[in-house]
């Protein structure tokens, strides 16, 4: 998988290898992500549209910002078709 550096955050890219385009995304990302594990990104109308999910895990999950939940968000949020991509924030170890 590839990493990428946005704002002194090394994220991984999970999916979406044939949309993502660093150079247009990582402008879009602010410190609201920051506290995200992961940053959900979709394409419709030719803007990028974000989203942050957790870990099931972590101490903030909500259901609706659950990344298990994240077919369902697909299915009833993103146009049909559309092109996404998945970025996981690496933890420091």
């Amino acid at each position: 998988m590839k990493k990428y550096d946005i704002r002194g955050q090394y994220y991984e890219l999970i999916s979406g290898d044939d949309c993502f385009h660093y150079d247009e995304v990582k402008e879009y990302i602010t410190d609201y992500f920051d506290p995200f594990d992961y940053i959900f990104g979709d394409f419709s109308g030719g803007k990028v549209r974000l989203k942050g999910f957790y870990d099931s895990i972590n101490k903030n999950v909500k259901k609706y910002n659950d990344i298990q939940y994240l077919n369902i968000y697909i299915k009833e949020y993103c146009n049909f078709g559309s092109k996404t991509f998945l970025l996981k924030k690496l933890h420091k170890k």
